[in-house]
């Protein structure tokens, strides 16, 4: 199968090499240097260092040849750029009249001036496409490089789009489960990264196991009440896009939002942080949208409210911490 894979940053690189193994892939990046690079060494050093890629994986820089490469009815186009350039690019290729057959994407979180999620921005931008979805899971992108086993789920409407991602991604470690809440694979995977700060911020402070455990079960039940709302199923959250997706974002050393968290704790300023980290961590992104959503709602969502006071309004981790556990009792 033809397959491009739009955005080179480090999920992007490490999917496009998984899909290389059994697809005729093409990964696609902004800037010559970085194509160059990638062409010569078969190494994202900058997003993936120390893994190589395979050598039938193909790159391009020109935005029109990749999206050519999987404009077919038997291809399928993925899109792996953050959910900040998701718009950008539909727009893109709506204004070349190159919009894939096939499209599925990958990014994580809300659009933070509108706070929409991934198909929201799609069905804004592309209105009509008839077979799109979104891919998510609890996935490391070093460890896919690597080629360890993982397991992810394909959401969409379309049985056309479940069946290309199948095609193309269920092979080797890889195991692809298949559904058709789009909603609920979405929330889980924004809402999960805002609660991976807030997990890393109680393992800085030091505050056990016992408080781990609590966060990430009532966050889960923020999770759940958010995504239910806006439509979702509620047993997507008990699931590889809700509870997988949460528990090894909130514990996993990998993970940038944990790290976001873990640093926040021991002193360090957000733009520090960011600077270091070379990575975009999403639960920064999309923590103040989701807590809009929750107050527009009027769903309550202590947890990530509090991740937001630390984010954005200067309140200390501990305070924000103490705040929370002086809440009043409630039942479960």
């Amino acid at each position: 199968m033809k397959v491009a894979v739009l955005g080179a940053g480090a999920w992007g690189t490490a999917l496009a090499g998984h899909l290389a193994a059994h697809n005729d892939a093409v990964l696609w990046a902004r800037g010559s240097a970085l194509i160059a690079e990638l062409s010569s060494t078969h190494e994202n050093t900058h997003y993936l260092r120390d893994i190589a890629l395979p050598a039938a994986l193909r790159y391009e820089a020109d935005l029109a040849a990749a999206l050519a490469h999987a404009a077919g009815d038997d291809a399928l186009c993925v899109v792996a750029t953050p959910v900040a350039g998701l718009r950008t690019l539909c727009r893109a290729m709506r204004d070349a009249q190159q919009v894939p057959v096939h499209l599925v994407w990958v990014c994580k979180g809300f659009e933070a001036d509108t706070q929409l999620l991934p198909h929201q921005v799609i069905a804004a931008e592309l209105a009509g496409h008839p077979s799109n979805g979104v891919l998510s899971g609890p996935s490391f992108a070093r460890e896919v490089g690597l080629g360890l086993p993982v397991a992810l789920t394909v959401a969409s409407a379309s049985q056309a789009c479940r069946e290309r991602t199948l095609a193309a991604f269920h092979h080797g470690a890889m195991r692809i489960y298949t559904g058709d809440d789009v909603v609920g694979v979405e929330v889980g995977g924004a809402v999960k990264n805002v609660l991976a700060i807030a997990t890393g911020i109680a393992d800085g402070l030091g505050l056990g196991l016992n408080a781990r455990a609590a966060l990430i079960t009532r966050g889960l039940a923020e999770m759940s009440r958010l995504g239910v709302t806006l439509g979702g199923h509620a047993e997507t959250f008990t699931g590889l896009t809700g509870l997988g997706d949460l528990i090894l974002t909130a514990t996993g050393d990998l993970s940038r939002n944990r790290t976001v968290g873990l640093q926040l704790a021991g002193g360090r300023t957000l733009d520090d942080i960011l600077a270091a980290l070379g990575h975009i961590a999403e639960g920064v992104r999309c923590a103040q949208a989701v807590l809009a959503l929750a107050r527009a709602h009027a769903i309550e969502m202590p947890i990530t409210q509090a991740v937001c006071a630390v984010l954005f309004e200067g309140v200390a981790p501990r305070d924000a911490v103490s705040a929370l556990l002086r809440r009043d009792a409630r039942a479960e």
